[in-house]
Parts: structure tokens; C-alpha cells; sequence
């Protein structure tokens, strides 16, 4: 296995692409039925994402090829990175050049529901494939779903009904939001609204703060006079843990109000560190330490990775998206270079990885897994490196999910 390392340059972009290719040999002009594949890892390299998607994410994908064994029967599968700089317009002039011109077959990850739901509109036009781990709206399985688009991991509604549903029934029956200025934020702050309101609770105010915000003091003092029960963070990455840290050093918490971080991962939690994040409640689909699987997969994970830090949920994600597509090529024969008949396979045929175990893909493209209620650790209740999480309750599949009944997407049938 030949290791190919490159950087991209492009006249409209500030940064392209860490090109990483699999296996030697030759090019040779593709064919209907052939066997090379090109993904495309468009991510946050370098902000506030870059964390908990970034370089390691395209370790993650990289393990998949390996693990897909396909390599070994003689596919020829390339995996090349982007940073869309979380722009929009950035993530589809990336996109579009990769599919145009570099004859990607599927792009992979897209953290930032904004570039997401542009790209996603981007390989419907192209007929090409978006496996999305990391962006969080729920609008992408709902009004904006299309035959070429997964989503894999977590959404919006997974998050609402997890943490939102848990703190409203355990008291938290008044909010304030505290929400990121772009798609990602508004979907979190309206689906988490829907069940605060659904379950007895009121929502007092909210306030937008901009993308990748170092000081959050006005926005949080507003919170704090707000007098609400909970301060919700529809936010993610960077911002999360510096409202959190700044809502520590305010005495927030300590004044009774209560923290939730609507999207928090493990990568937040160690950055916080144990001292500052105990006690916060939040839902993931994916933890490192659920079982025998997860462990396994997320030790050889740390081993392969620079920092050796244990994976997020959205790098798992992207791993077991990326290794059940090549499932679906091998069980086409080959590429097809058709990203709907791909997609079509991919739903067909059950999932089955360490990640997420078995489950299936929906008509919308909602990959159907349970969603896990945690609680951070106290400090001395952590036992070993990475012990972070305790296990609250264990939500269903079904109810993970929006029902398909109420679904806004129109490849749903009803």
C-alpha cells in the first residue's frame, strides 16, 4: 500500500486538499463497472470543528478502506481532504471542483449544517453521493432530503428529544437559548424549543451569537438575567467549550442555573477537562466506552491518530458511513459512478459496524441507531484515561428519529 501525501492548491481557495491515496499502479479510464473510488473528506481543518472532525476524521475514513478489505481484492480507492472554512460557498466551490474535475465519487463528513445543506443540493444536481456525519440538521433527512444524501450519525431532533426532553421532565421547565448565528443553531434551537413547549416547559428568550465567538460575556449575562432554569447551547466545537468555560468563570452554574450542551462530544469534554464539565448532561450516538466493539475499534483508532485521543461521535460516524458504502459498491460489482443507485444500495442492505453495531437506512436517508443520554464524571469518579461518561438511558431507534409519518421529506412515502 503506496501512501500518497499532497497539498492542493486552487486559485478560489485558501486551502484544499490533503490528498491520501490507497494502493499503486497506474490510472486507468473508468469504466461503468470498474473498481476505483475516489472520496472526497470535506471538513474543518483549521477552526473551530477541527477537532472533532479535521485531520482525524480522514484517519477514520482511512481505517474504513482499510477494513472494507476491498483493497486487498484489487479496488483502487483514493481519499482526498478539504477545509470549506465553514463557508458555504467555500464547501461547494471545493465540491464541485472535486466532482467536475477530480471525478470524486462521494464526499464524506461536512461539519457546518450551512455547507451541508449546500452540498447536498450540489450531488443531487451531479448525481453524485453526500455521506453526512457531522452536520446536525435535521432539515437534511426532512424539507431538504434527496436521493443522494445520508445522514448518518446524529441530527437536530436526536438532540432535542435527548437532552431537551431529559432536563424539561427533571425540572428544567424554563429556557433561554444561547444559539450559533447559522443554520445548525436555528435547527437545534427550534427542534429543541418543539419538545421543551411539548413537555410543559417555556422557552424565556434567546440570543444569536456569531460563528467561532472568543467572548461570550454579553450573550451569557443576558442569559443569566434571564433567570431561566436551563441555558441551552445550540452550538458546537469551539464555541461550546468556551460559553461553558465563560459560564464557569461567571458562576453561572454555581448561581443554580443549569448548563445544557445541546451537541457536546468527547473531544469537548477532555478539552474542558472533568473539574469544569461534571455534571453536564448532553446526547451522542457513539461512545468509545460502550462496549467491547466500540473499545476495540476506538483504541486502534488512538493508536493511528497524531494526538492518540480517543474518537468523537462524528468520527466514528464518518468511519462506519464510509465503510457501509464500499459494502454497497462491493455488492454492486462495482462502481457505478451513479450516486441515487448507490444510495439505493446502501438503504437496501443492513448496516454493520463496530461504531454503531446493526441497523438499518431509511427512505429519508436517517441512518436508524439509538441515541445515549450521558452525564459527565466527576473528577474522582474517573477511573482510567478518557473515563468521562456515565450512562443515563438508552433511547430507542424509533424514537431517535423524527417518525416518518410527520417526515416533510418528499422520498417518503405516506
Amino acid at each position: 500500500m503506496k501512501l500518497i501525501f499532497a497539498w492542493r492548491s486552487a486559485a478560489l481557495f485558501a486551502l484544499a486538499g490533503l490528498a491520501i491515496g490507497f494502493a499503486s499502479g497506474a490510472a486507468t479510464p473508468a469504466r461503468a463497472d470498474d473498481k476505483v473510488v475516489k472520496i472526497g473528506v470535506l471538513t474543518d481543518m483549521s477552526s473551530l470543528y477541527a477537532d472533532i472532525n479535521g485531520p482525524n476524521t480522514v484517519v477514520a475514513i482511512k481505517m474504513a478502506v482499510e477494513d472494507s478489505g476491498l483493497l486487498a481484492k484489487g479496488w483502487k480507492i483514493d481519499v482526498i481532504g478539504g477545509d470549506h472554512q465553514n463557508k458555504p460557498d467555500v464547501g461547494v466551490g471545493i465540491a464541485r471542483q472535486w466532482i467536475d474535475t477530480e471525478k470524486v465519487d462521494v464526499v464524506a463528513d461536512t461539519p457546518n449544517s450551512g455547507v451541508a445543506l449546500a452540498i447536498s443540493n450540489l450531488v443531487k444536481e451531479k448525481n453524485s453521493i453526500l455521506l453526512n456525519s457531522a452536520a446536525a440538521s435535521a432539515d437534511l433527512t426532512g424539507k431538504a432530503c434527496n436521493a443522494n444524501t445520508i445522514s448518518y450519525t446524529y441530527d437536530t431532533y436526536m438532540l432535542a428529544h435527548g437532552t431537551g426532553e431529559a432536563l424539561t421532565k427533571a425540572g428544567g421547565d424554563t429556557w433561554f437559548f444561547l444559539a450559533a448565528d447559522y443554520a445548525f443553531g436555528a435547527a437545534l434551537e427550534r427542534d429543541t424549543s418543539a419538545v421543551v413547549v411539548a413537555n410543559g416547559g417555556k422557552v424565556l428568550g434567546d440570543i444569536k451569537h456569531p460563528l467561532n465567538t472568543s467572548d461570550f460575556s454579553s450573550f451569557l449575562l443576558q442569559a443569566q438575567s434571564s433567570k431561566a432554569k436551563v441555558i441551552g447551547l445550540a452550538n458546537a466545537g469551539g464555541d461550546t467549550t468556551n460559553s461553558i468555560k465563560q459560564a464557569s468563570e461567571f458562576g453561572i452554574t454555581a448561581g443554580g442555573q443549569k448548563l445544557a450542551g445541546l451537541l457536546l462530544t468527547l473531544i469537548d469534554v477532555h478539552s474542558l477537562g472533568l473539574k469544569t464539565a461534571q455534571g453536564l448532561t448532553f446526547t451522542e450516538s457513539f461512545y468509545w466506552d460502550l462496549n467491547d466493539n466500540t473499545r476495540a475499534w476506538s483504541k486502534r483508532f488512538a493508536e493511528k491518530v497524531n494526538n492518540h485521543a480517543m474518537p468523537s461521535m462524528n468520527q466514528g460516524g464518518s468511519y462506519a458511513a464510509v465503510l457501509h458504502y464500499l459494502k454497497a459498491l462491493e455488492a454492486l460489482g462495482g462502481n457505478p459512478h451513479d450516486g441515487a443507485k448507490v444510495v439505493a444500495k446502501m438503504k437496501e442492505i443492513p448496516t454493520d459496524d463496530p461504531v454503531f453495531g446493526k441497523a438499518s437506512l431509511r427512505a429519508d436517508g436517517r441512518h436508524l441507531i439509538p441515541a445515549y443520554l450521558f452525564e459527565v464524571k466527576k473528577p474522582e469518579e474517573s477511573k482510567y484515561p478518557w473515563d468521562y461518561y456515565r450512562l443515563v438511558a438508552t433511547i430507542a431507534p424509533d424514537d431517535a428519529a423524527k417518525p416518518l409519518a410527520s417526515s416533510e421529506c418528499p422520498l417518503v412515502k405516506k
